[in-house]
């Protein structure tokens, strides 16, 4: 099987690719990936020589290169894991989310159905694109309730705008063409290879550098936290055993605070480094709230559960000790990305193809 990884070199998308060319050398990954500022080939420096993995610099929202990898590859399977994702960056500037999260869904979807064919007239090729999305779309839980596959979109930042668009367009190929397709909406990600610009790489290397600790608000919003390696199990569980046309969404089990994820970090932190945990308590600093920031997420993943026997591995405590030895274990990747040596490196090995 031909799969095409789109965002491979990415946070979600790297840790997928270190776990799955591995485990199935009898599938090609190729990793199609723009390289930008959250890339990161570092990350997948452990499958970079297999024989069953290829990399393809390409802009998804250049429809001409997506045409021409399509005819490249002609992929059996599509995993879409490429977007614009940081909420801050959408609301300081949203055009690069319309472009990359809407324009370049739809060129890959067009692209499918360039190479698969409309399956209600009779398919080319048997294909299936898998579209990775985010509970977000759902917008803002009150204190109860959950967010269930049947809850209606209300999207609050020009990011969830994005993705809620591009489960739409995923949503209508589907019926207007037949298009093979499953979405996954998931939980906020945290682990291993995560750019340091979202909450908990940034709080781990602020932790180590003793700077403050900025909280939005008075950090009581509230988040239902997956370890991505729990993630990347259940898209390859929605894949092969999900039902074509249905969304399914994946969590974690463990609904936090933004408080006391902060607090189980400095606990973490203190005991790994053997530093006193008031110390790291200290640094807490409370900052205005950002606009549209939904109050909190709880995922309902009984479906997933139910028809794909996926349930997370990793509960909050054992994920978020594993996330903080790696970033502990691997300063080196943090400091080349942070410094910007990792973009010179890319500029002088990538820069022009």
């Amino acid at each position: 099987m031909n799969v095409l990884v789109t965002g491979g070199a990415g946070f979600i998308g790297s840790n997928f690719l270190n776990l799955m060319v591995p485990r199935y050398p009898a599938h090609r990954f190729v990793c199609v990936d723009k390289l930008t500022y959250a890339a990161n080939l570092q990350s997948l420096e452990a499958v970079s020589g297999a024989a069953n993995y290829a990399l393809e610099r390409v802009d998804i929202a250049d429809w001409d290169a997506v045409d021409r990898l399509f005819a490249k590859e002609t992929p059996d399977l599509v995993i879409h894991f490429a977007a614009e994702s940081h909420v801050d960056r959408s609301i300081l500037g949203p055009r690069d989310f319309v472009k990359t999260n809407i324009e370049g869904t739809f060129n890959l979807l067009e692209a499918c159905r360039k190479a698969w064919g409309n399956t209600k007239e009779g398919a080319k090729k048997q294909g299936l694109f898998h579209h990775v999305s985010t509970d977000e779309v759902y917008g803002s839980l009150g204190d109860e309730g959950l967010f269930t596959e049947e809850t209606r979109y209300d999207p609050s930042s020009p990011y969830s705008a994005s993705k809620a668009s591009s489960d739409h367009l995923v949503r209508a190929y589907s019926r207007t063409y037949g298009m093979p397709v499953k979405i996954t909406n998931c939980s906020n990600n945290y682990g291993p290879r995560q750019f340091p610009e979202k909450l908990i790489p940034l709080m781990i290397q602020h932790m180590l550098e003793r700077k403050p600790l900025p909280i939005y608000g008075k950090g009581l919003n509230v988040r239902d936290w997956l370890y991505v390696d729990d993630h990347c199990e259940a898209i390859w569980a929605v894949i092969e055993r999900g039902v074509v046309g249905e969304t399914y969404n994946v969590g974690g089990n463990s609904e936090k605070k933004n408080i006391e994820v902060v607090d189980t970090l400095c606990a973490i932190v203190a005991q790994e480094t053997g530093t006193k945990v008031d110390e790291l308590l200290g640094l807490k600093t409370y900052v205005t709230d950002r606009p549209g920031h939904d109050l909190r997420y709880a995922i309902d993943a009984t479906k997933i559960r139910r028809e794909c026997g996926w349930t997370p591995k990793e509960t909050f405590e054992t994920g978020m000790r594993k996330t903080v030895r790696w970033y502990l274990d691997n300063r080196a990747w943090v400091e080349a990305v942070k410094s910007g040596e990792y973009r010179k490196w890319m500029d002088a090995n990538y820069g022009g193809r």
